[in-house]
């Protein structure tokens, strides 16, 4: 993001003389590593229960398995859900061990969505690999996610869960505005009216619902009251939006070999992300030449992709953006530090994941 981290700013307490910026990225690497090794043993047992067809390419999707269904390593996932679960556990005095059943199941919908987005989205790669859809077809995918999704809800209920009940309302409350924010980001694609007001609404559904469930998730497995863990919620609200926004700007910006997609991917799609969305409503000349990108018919040619990367940052998109994720990620720190002790090394994990989150390269 460019000069101090985000988290620089807002950190108090013990971390602003003892937490440098490295110090804070190596923080958040070993939440997510700890998450992954806690997390991956789990979802592996779960997946094997599913329908042989289904758990190849579940397989395949983590990175476990090849095409054929042999076994592989291939790039995972960050575990950044299952992380987020964990650590808001431990902050409301519980043990990570408990919000295991909430992080399998964050996880497990997370990847639900990926596979049915890179379906709408006619994505053919990710991490550095066909996604399922490419290499299985799309009927076989759509019930693959369906499969991962049922699975979800059924981890929530073993007797390991506290609170099953809860739980399983939660997170089906996060599905279903995870599947209305998706759904709104398609119909945007047809629009070009779409508000940044609306895009906001859009996030919160899409990306923000489920990252707030894992939050909220965590601390209730973890015997937290209800006011506590939806504020934890609240928390996870904010991250999600910064989150999304930090998504955005890698869909314009990110280096291909990083992210494991093409540069411009999103702008090809004609998507209203939020930085295309701040570009387009400038009165410059750059925002009028985007403006007519946006409105042309067709696929457009790769020179007129790589130009509208730089109308967006012309338009002054790309720091507008950079600015929501900011406020986005001070706004959920602020609520953070009124619903935990921030003298723990869950508040410090919980902090470094959100600096890590809002700074991003893939």
């Amino acid at each position: 993001m460019g000069g101090q981290r985000v988290t620089d700013l807002v950190w108090g307490g013990p971390l602003t003389s003892t937490t440098s910026a490295q110090q804070a990225a190596d923080l958040a690497r070993l939440a997510l590593a700890r998450a992954r090794d806690r997390v991956t043993p789990a979802m592996r047992a779960c997946t094997r229960h599913l329908p042989p067809q289904m758990a190849t390419m579940a397989g395949y999707h983590f990175g476990w398995l090849d095409v054929h269904g042999h076994a592989t390593k291939a790039a995972a996932g960050k575990a950044l859900r299952p992380a987020l679960a964990f650590a808001c556990a431990e902050a409301v005095g519980g043990r990570a061990d408990d919000a295991l059943g909430p992080g399998v199941a964050v996880e497990l919908v997370h990847a639900f969505s990926l596979i049915h987005d890179d379906i709408i989205d006619r994505d053919q790669m990710r991490r550095h690999r066909p996604t399922v859809w490419k290499a299985f077809g799309v009927p076989a995918a759509l019930l693959a996610g369906d499969a991962l999704l049922a699975a979800a809800h059924l981890e929530l209920t073993r007797p390991s869960c506290r609170r099953p009940a809860a739980c399983v309302e939660v997170l089906t409350q996060a599905v279903l505005e995870l599947i209305e924010g998706e759904a709104t980001d398609v119909a945007f694609e047809k629009r070009c009216d779409v508000t940044l007001a609306e895009y906001r609404v859009m996030a919160a559904g899409k990306t923000g619902a489920l990252i707030a469930a894992a939050c909220q998730l965590g601390a209730l497995a973890a015997g937290a009251g209800p006011k506590r863990a939806q504020r934890l919620a609240g928390f996870g609200h904010h991250l999600g939006m910064a989150f999304q926004i930090t998504d955005d700007l890698l869909g314009i910006f990110g280096d291909p070999q990083t992210t494991g997609k093409p540069v411009g991917g999103d702008l090809v799609a004609r998507k209203k992300t939020y930085p295309v969305l701040a570009a387009l409503t400038a009165r410059t000349a750059a925002a009028r030449q985007l403006r007519a990108f946006y409105a042309a018919e067709g696929a457009p040619r790769a020179d007129d992709v790589g130009q509208a990367v730089s109308l967006v940052e012309q338009a002054g998109g790309a720091d507008a953006a950079r600015d929501a994720v900011r406020q986005e990620t001070q706004q959920a720190l602020a609520i953070l530090r009124e619903a935990v002790d921030v003298n723990t090394a869950a508040y410090r994990d919980l902090t470094a994941l959100a600096d890590l989150m809002s700074a991003r390269t893939a």
